[in-house]
């Protein structure tokens, strides 16, 4: 299953991160080297959560920021039955 919301269609990209060493030059130093580029992933905050979808509770893969942004509506909570007391004597 890949790591992609249902909704925004966020998914992981790829990028780069870049090392350097020195100074800035408006610092006073001679200037920033680059000294090295990996790559890197960047993966989208992906949940697991129960939503109501064409009226039938199914569990989706969704980003946080579709859940913040209120696309998923969530089923109802259960409503459990309270114990019943048993009288002291």
């Amino acid at each position: 299953m890949a790591r992609r919301c249902l909704f925004t269609g966020k998914q992981t990209v790829a990028g780069r991160s870049i090392s350097r060493r020195g100074k800035a030059k408006y610092l006073g130093g001679v200037g920033r080297k680059v000294t090295g580029i990996t790559k890197r992933k960047f993966k989208p905050n992906i949940q697991k959560v129960r939503a109501l979808i064409d009226g039938q509770v199914m569990r989706i893969r969704v980003s946080a920021k579709a859940i913040r942004m209120g696309l998923i509506t969530k089923p109802p909570r259960r409503q459990r039955p309270k114990p019943a007391e048993v009288p002291t004597s």
